[in-house]
């Protein structure tokens, strides 16, 4: 009987897991876009400079926005 509720608490919990969400920011480029749509939008990081994100987001519902992932070094100290 202990084995039954085991196994019925283990399946249980496995069936409640949600998945985890993919990584939303790409850390190699320091820019990127966030589209507005009816089905919900996205974050897409894959530019290189605010010009170039700018241009793609043109005539669109969406905006650009600076990496908050991108690494940026420290000033080197001499």
């Amino acid at each position: 009987m202990r084995a039954l509720l085991w196994t019925i608490i283990g399946i249980g919990m496995i069936c409640s897991v949600a998945p985890a969400p993919a990584q939303t920011y790409n850390p190699y480029y320091p820019v990127c876009i966030q589209v507005a749509a009816r089905q919900g939008g996205y974050v897409e990081c894959s530019y290189v400079s605010m010009e170039q994100c700018r241009a793609s987001a043109s005539g669109r519902a969406a905006y650009c926005l600076p990496n908050p992932y991108f690494p940026v070094q420290p000033p080197r100290r001499r």
